[in-house]
């Protein structure tokens, strides 16, 4: 039986692998907030386009596009997101004595 050599990952472009990582997430930003929200992806375009409307007779009181609890989640799913491509990205950066 021949001996086979113990696979090595493939030469990684630095650039190339964070730069295809950051383009991935706003999508991925999207996708966790449709799932955490329960929102389609129209909905989510449109949440977002919405701002804080009058309400009706009574000008003092305003209408928010948000609910405290989505805005909770929203903040929630973007340290998550954050923090999975700093983590990610822990590889390429120095480790103090080496």
């Amino acid at each position: 039986m021949k001996k086979s050599m113990p696979s090595t990952p493939p030469p990684v472009n630095v650039l190339q692998d964070v730069h295809s990582r950051m383009i991935n997430l706003p999508i991925y930003f999207r996708e966790r907030v449709c799932e955490e929200c329960a929102w389609s992806v129209p909905t989510f375009y449109r949440k977002m386009r919405s701002v804080n409307k009058p309400g009706g007779l009574d000008k003092d009181k305003i209408i928010p596009s948000l609910s405290n609890a989505e805005k909770e989640k929203i903040i929630a799913v973007m340290d998550e997101v954050y923090q999975g491509f700093w983590n990610y990205c822990d590889k390429y950066r120095k480790k103090p004595g080496k």
